[in-house]
Protein backbone atom coordinates (compact mmCIF):
# COMPACT_ATOMS: atom_id res chain seq x y z
CA UNK A 1 0.00 0.00 0.00
CA UNK A 2 2.91 2.60 1.09
CA UNK A 3 4.27 1.65 -2.18
CA UNK A 4 1.37 2.61 -4.23
CA UNK A 5 0.80 5.61 -2.73
CA UNK A 6 4.43 6.38 -3.30
CA UNK A 7 4.11 6.07 -6.92
CA UNK A 8 0.37 7.73 -6.51
CA UNK A 9 2.61 10.69 -5.61
CA UNK A 10 5.52 10.49 -7.48
CA UNK A 11 2.88 10.95 -10.69
CA UNK A 12 1.40 13.84 -9.76
CA UNK A 13 4.46 15.78 -9.10
CA UNK A 14 5.23 15.08 -12.96
CA UNK A 15 2.22 15.52 -13.94
CA UNK A 16 2.12 19.12 -12.56
CA UNK A 17 5.34 19.90 -13.79
CA UNK A 18 4.64 19.21 -17.15
CA UNK A 19 1.66 20.51 -17.01
CA UNK A 20 3.61 24.19 -15.59
CA UNK A 21 5.87 24.03 -18.36
CA UNK A 22 2.69 23.73 -20.71
CA UNK A 23 1.62 27.81 -19.55
CA UNK A 24 5.03 29.21 -20.08
CA UNK A 25 6.33 30.04 -23.46
CA UNK A 26 8.49 27.75 -24.76
CA UNK A 27 11.83 29.34 -25.54
CA UNK A 28 11.54 28.52 -29.47
CA UNK A 29 8.34 30.76 -29.45
CA UNK A 30 10.22 33.90 -27.52
CA UNK A 31 12.74 33.32 -29.62
CA UNK A 32 10.98 33.93 -32.68
CA UNK A 33 8.65 36.71 -31.29
CA UNK A 34 11.74 38.41 -30.55
CA UNK A 35 13.29 37.87 -34.29
CA UNK A 36 9.95 39.08 -35.77
CA UNK A 37 10.12 41.71 -38.20
CA UNK A 38 8.02 44.93 -37.85
CA UNK A 39 8.25 48.46 -38.86
CA UNK A 40 8.09 51.18 -36.17
CA UNK A 41 6.32 54.26 -36.86
CA UNK A 42 6.55 57.43 -35.13
CA UNK A 43 3.96 60.00 -34.05
CA UNK A 44 4.00 63.20 -33.02
CA UNK A 45 1.99 64.76 -30.10
CA UNK A 46 -0.55 67.05 -32.09
CA UNK A 47 -3.46 66.10 -29.31
CA UNK A 48 -4.04 63.23 -26.41
CA UNK A 49 -2.18 60.00 -26.78
CA UNK A 50 -5.72 58.37 -26.94
CA UNK A 51 -6.96 60.22 -29.47
CA UNK A 52 -4.21 59.71 -31.14
CA UNK A 53 -3.86 55.92 -30.97
CA UNK A 54 -7.57 55.91 -32.00
CA UNK A 55 -6.88 57.92 -35.27
CA UNK A 56 -3.82 56.10 -36.48
CA UNK A 57 -4.20 52.58 -35.24
CA UNK A 58 -7.35 51.37 -37.83
CA UNK A 59 -4.60 52.94 -40.58
CA UNK A 60 -1.43 51.05 -39.20
CA UNK A 61 -3.56 47.88 -38.98
CA UNK A 62 -4.81 47.82 -42.88
CA UNK A 63 -0.85 48.71 -43.75
CA UNK A 64 0.13 46.14 -42.09
CA UNK A 65 -2.61 43.23 -43.93
CA UNK A 66 -1.43 44.72 -47.15
CA UNK A 67 2.49 44.92 -47.20
CA UNK A 68 2.36 41.55 -45.12
CA UNK A 69 4.37 43.03 -42.42
CA UNK A 70 3.41 44.39 -38.91
CA UNK A 71 3.63 47.86 -37.91
CA UNK A 72 4.19 48.99 -34.42
CA UNK A 73 3.16 52.81 -33.52
CA UNK A 74 5.65 54.59 -30.72
CA UNK A 75 3.84 58.38 -29.70
CA UNK A 76 6.15 60.65 -28.86
CA UNK A 77 5.77 62.66 -25.69
CA UNK A 78 7.19 66.17 -27.54
CA UNK A 79 7.75 67.09 -31.08
CA UNK A 80 11.74 67.44 -30.49
CA UNK A 81 11.41 63.69 -29.76
CA UNK A 82 10.79 62.55 -33.13
CA UNK A 83 14.13 63.95 -34.60
CA UNK A 84 15.99 62.71 -31.21
CA UNK A 85 14.74 59.38 -31.33
CA UNK A 86 14.09 58.59 -34.65
CA UNK A 87 17.75 56.72 -34.78
CA UNK A 88 18.42 55.73 -31.32
CA UNK A 89 14.81 54.05 -30.96
CA UNK A 90 15.27 52.29 -34.72
CA UNK A 91 12.18 53.84 -36.09
CA UNK A 92 11.66 52.77 -40.14
CA UNK A 93 9.46 55.99 -40.37
CA UNK A 94 7.62 58.59 -38.88
CA UNK A 95 3.86 61.04 -39.92
CA UNK A 96 6.11 64.15 -39.28
CA UNK A 97 4.66 67.54 -39.32
CA UNK A 98 5.94 69.90 -41.74
CA UNK A 99 8.52 71.39 -39.48
CA UNK A 100 9.70 68.08 -38.10
CA UNK A 101 9.87 66.91 -41.51
CA UNK A 102 12.33 69.56 -42.42
CA UNK A 103 14.31 69.10 -40.00
CA UNK A 104 14.59 65.40 -40.02
CA UNK A 105 15.51 66.12 -43.79
CA UNK A 106 17.82 67.88 -43.07
CA UNK A 107 19.18 65.99 -39.90
CA UNK A 108 18.44 62.25 -41.01
CA UNK A 109 17.96 62.28 -44.74
CA UNK A 110 14.25 61.02 -44.40
CA UNK A 111 11.78 60.72 -47.67
CA UNK A 112 8.14 61.85 -47.06
CA UNK A 113 6.11 59.41 -49.26
CA UNK A 114 2.62 60.59 -48.80
CA UNK A 115 0.33 62.77 -46.84
CA UNK A 116 -3.33 62.98 -46.38
CA UNK A 117 -6.22 65.16 -48.56
CA UNK A 118 -9.49 66.04 -46.52
CA UNK A 119 -13.01 65.53 -47.67
CA UNK A 120 -12.42 69.48 -48.78
CA UNK A 121 -9.54 68.59 -51.37
CA UNK A 122 -7.11 70.48 -49.25
CA UNK A 123 -3.57 68.71 -48.35
CA UNK A 124 -2.55 71.65 -46.41
CA UNK A 125 -2.70 73.38 -43.33
CA UNK A 126 -1.68 76.91 -41.41
CA UNK A 127 -1.15 78.03 -38.07
CA UNK A 128 -3.39 80.48 -36.50
CA UNK A 129 -2.51 83.16 -33.80
CA UNK A 130 -5.59 83.11 -31.41
CA UNK A 131 -7.07 85.07 -28.11
CA UNK A 132 -10.15 85.57 -26.44
CA UNK A 133 -13.09 87.53 -27.78
CA UNK A 134 -13.61 88.98 -24.16
CA UNK A 135 -9.79 89.63 -24.22
CA UNK A 136 -10.00 93.01 -26.18
CA UNK A 137 -6.73 92.06 -27.62
CA UNK A 138 -6.75 92.94 -31.52
CA UNK A 139 -2.86 93.78 -32.39
CA UNK A 140 0.58 93.07 -31.21
CA UNK A 141 0.45 96.36 -29.16
CA UNK A 142 -2.22 94.27 -26.82
CA UNK A 143 -0.03 90.98 -26.60
CA UNK A 144 3.00 93.20 -24.67
CA UNK A 145 2.76 91.89 -20.90
CA UNK A 146 0.74 89.06 -21.89
CA UNK A 147 1.11 85.33 -21.60
CA UNK A 148 1.91 83.73 -24.77
CA UNK A 149 1.21 79.69 -25.32
CA UNK A 150 3.17 77.86 -27.87
CA UNK A 151 3.17 74.44 -29.04
CA UNK A 152 6.90 73.11 -29.37
CA UNK A 153 9.91 74.94 -30.22
CA UNK A 154 9.65 72.06 -33.59
CA UNK A 155 6.18 73.39 -35.12
CA UNK A 156 5.19 75.33 -38.13
CA UNK A 157 2.11 76.64 -36.46
CA UNK A 158 2.74 76.70 -32.79
CA UNK A 159 6.11 77.82 -32.92
CA UNK A 160 7.68 79.36 -36.08
CA UNK A 161 4.47 81.65 -36.82
CA UNK A 162 4.33 83.33 -34.25
CA UNK A 163 8.03 84.29 -34.50
CA UNK A 164 7.53 85.75 -37.62
CA UNK A 165 4.63 87.26 -36.69
CA UNK A 166 6.61 89.12 -33.81
CA UNK A 167 9.73 90.03 -36.13
CA UNK A 168 7.08 91.33 -38.66
CA UNK A 169 5.40 93.44 -36.44
CA UNK A 170 8.67 94.97 -35.22
CA UNK A 171 8.83 92.58 -31.71
CA UNK A 172 12.96 91.80 -31.22
CA UNK A 173 12.94 89.87 -28.59
CA UNK A 174 9.51 88.24 -27.30
CA UNK A 175 10.60 86.93 -24.06
CA UNK A 176 11.03 90.73 -23.01
CA UNK A 177 7.97 91.95 -24.81
CA UNK A 178 5.91 89.04 -23.14
CA UNK A 179 5.03 88.45 -19.08
CA UNK A 180 5.66 84.73 -20.11
CA UNK A 181 6.03 82.18 -23.15
CA UNK A 182 5.58 78.53 -21.99
CA UNK A 183 5.26 75.59 -24.10
CA UNK A 184 1.94 73.53 -24.10
CA UNK A 185 3.43 70.29 -25.96
CA UNK A 186 -0.05 69.86 -27.89
CA UNK A 187 -1.83 71.87 -30.38
CA UNK A 188 -5.11 71.27 -28.26
CA UNK A 189 -3.83 72.09 -24.86
CA UNK A 190 -2.78 75.44 -26.23
CA UNK A 191 -6.07 76.17 -27.66
CA UNK A 192 -7.45 75.32 -24.18
CA UNK A 193 -5.04 77.06 -22.08
CA UNK A 194 -6.28 80.21 -24.40
CA UNK A 195 -9.90 79.57 -23.66
CA UNK A 196 -9.44 78.87 -19.84
CA UNK A 197 -7.74 81.95 -19.28
CA UNK A 198 -4.42 80.33 -18.72
CA UNK A 199 -2.64 81.70 -21.25
CA UNK A 200 -4.10 85.41 -23.02
CA UNK A 201 -2.58 84.46 -26.80
CA UNK A 202 -1.45 81.10 -28.11
CA UNK A 203 -0.82 79.33 -31.56
CA UNK A 204 -2.02 76.24 -33.48
CA UNK A 205 -2.96 74.55 -36.53
CA UNK A 206 -5.79 75.33 -38.03
CA UNK A 207 -6.73 71.74 -38.39
CA UNK A 208 -6.60 70.67 -34.63
CA UNK A 209 -8.63 74.08 -34.31
CA UNK A 210 -11.89 73.09 -36.21
CA UNK A 211 -11.39 69.49 -35.27
CA UNK A 212 -11.68 70.69 -31.07
CA UNK A 213 -14.25 73.69 -32.63
CA UNK A 214 -16.50 70.16 -34.10
CA UNK A 215 -17.07 68.96 -30.88
CA UNK A 216 -16.65 71.85 -28.45
CA UNK A 217 -18.16 74.80 -30.17
CA UNK A 218 -17.35 77.63 -27.19
CA UNK A 219 -14.02 77.34 -29.37
CA UNK A 220 -15.36 78.92 -32.34
CA UNK A 221 -17.98 81.15 -30.39
CA UNK A 222 -15.33 82.12 -27.26
CA UNK A 223 -11.71 82.62 -29.31
CA UNK A 224 -11.02 85.20 -32.27
CA UNK A 225 -7.76 84.28 -34.89
CA UNK A 226 -5.85 87.25 -35.00
CA UNK A 227 -2.98 86.02 -37.76
CA UNK A 228 -2.64 82.86 -39.69
CA UNK A 229 0.14 81.23 -41.65
CA UNK A 230 0.96 80.27 -45.20
CA UNK A 231 -0.69 76.95 -46.01
CA UNK A 232 2.23 74.31 -45.52
CA UNK A 233 1.89 70.35 -45.81
CA UNK A 234 -0.67 68.36 -43.72
CA UNK A 235 1.20 65.94 -41.38
CA UNK A 236 2.79 63.23 -43.80
CA UNK A 237 4.55 59.45 -43.72
CA UNK A 238 8.29 59.78 -44.28
CA UNK A 239 10.76 56.97 -43.86
CA UNK A 240 14.07 56.21 -43.88
CA UNK A 241 16.73 56.32 -46.21
CA UNK A 242 18.12 53.20 -45.67
CA UNK A 243 14.86 51.32 -45.84
CA UNK A 244 14.37 48.14 -48.47
CA UNK A 245 13.47 50.12 -51.30
CA UNK A 246 10.43 47.26 -51.95
CA UNK A 247 9.14 47.72 -48.62
CA UNK A 248 8.89 51.92 -49.13
CA UNK A 249 6.88 50.92 -52.38
CA UNK A 250 4.73 48.87 -51.06
CA UNK A 251 3.77 51.50 -48.03
CA UNK A 252 3.25 54.28 -50.90
CA UNK A 253 1.40 52.62 -53.27
CA UNK A 254 -0.83 50.87 -50.74
CA UNK A 255 -1.50 55.02 -49.11
CA UNK A 256 -2.34 55.89 -52.45
CA UNK A 257 -4.33 52.88 -53.55
CA UNK A 258 -6.95 53.16 -50.56
CA UNK A 259 -9.80 55.07 -51.72
CA UNK A 260 -9.94 52.23 -54.37
CA UNK A 261 -11.57 49.33 -52.22
CA UNK A 262 -14.51 49.49 -49.49
CA UNK A 263 -12.26 48.54 -46.55
CA UNK A 264 -9.57 51.21 -47.45
CA UNK A 265 -12.43 54.12 -48.05
CA UNK A 266 -13.87 53.16 -44.73
CA UNK A 267 -10.30 53.33 -43.05
CA UNK A 268 -10.08 56.57 -44.25
CA UNK A 269 -13.20 57.91 -43.58
CA UNK A 270 -12.40 57.00 -39.87
CA UNK A 271 -9.15 58.79 -40.42
CA UNK A 272 -10.97 61.46 -41.49
CA UNK A 273 -9.55 61.74 -45.03
CA UNK A 274 -10.44 61.07 -48.65
CA UNK A 275 -7.40 59.81 -49.88
CA UNK A 276 -3.52 59.72 -49.61
CA UNK A 277 -0.87 61.82 -52.12
CA UNK A 278 2.10 61.76 -53.43
CA UNK A 279 4.65 63.62 -51.72
CA UNK A 280 7.65 65.33 -52.26
CA UNK A 281 10.57 67.47 -50.66
CA UNK A 282 9.28 70.48 -53.23
CA UNK A 283 5.81 70.66 -51.08
CA UNK A 284 7.97 71.83 -48.29
CA UNK A 285 9.38 74.82 -49.84
CA UNK A 286 7.05 77.38 -47.89
CA UNK A 287 8.34 75.69 -44.65
CA UNK A 288 11.94 76.63 -45.81
CA UNK A 289 11.17 79.98 -47.13
CA UNK A 290 9.16 80.67 -43.91
CA UNK A 291 12.71 78.97 -41.73
CA UNK A 292 14.61 81.56 -43.66
CA UNK A 293 12.39 84.78 -42.94
CA UNK A 294 13.85 84.31 -39.31
CA UNK A 295 17.16 83.40 -39.94
CA UNK A 296 16.66 80.07 -38.76
CA UNK A 297 19.58 77.73 -39.76
CA UNK A 298 17.61 74.09 -39.49
CA UNK A 299 20.93 72.16 -39.62
CA UNK A 300 22.17 73.92 -36.39
CA UNK A 301 18.33 74.60 -35.06
CA UNK A 302 18.21 73.72 -31.16
CA UNK A 303 14.65 72.57 -31.03
CA UNK A 304 14.58 71.78 -27.16
CA UNK A 305 12.00 73.53 -25.41
CA UNK A 306 13.26 76.11 -23.09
Amino acid sequence: MIRILLSICLSTVILSSSAEGETTSPPVLAQEAQSEKFLLIGLIPEQNIFKQVERYEPLMDYLSKKIGMRIKLKILTRYGNIVDNFVSLGMDGAFFGSFTYALARMKLGVEVLARPESFDGSSTYHGLIFARKDSAIKTVRDIKGKRFAFVDKATTAGFLLPLVYFKKKGVKDYKVYLKEAYFTGTHEDAIYDVFNKKADIGAAKNTIFERVALTDKRIRDELVVLEKSPDVPENGLAVRKTLEISIKNRLQETLLDMQNDSVGRNVLKNFGAQKFIRTTDRDYEPVFKYASEINLNLAQYDYMNE
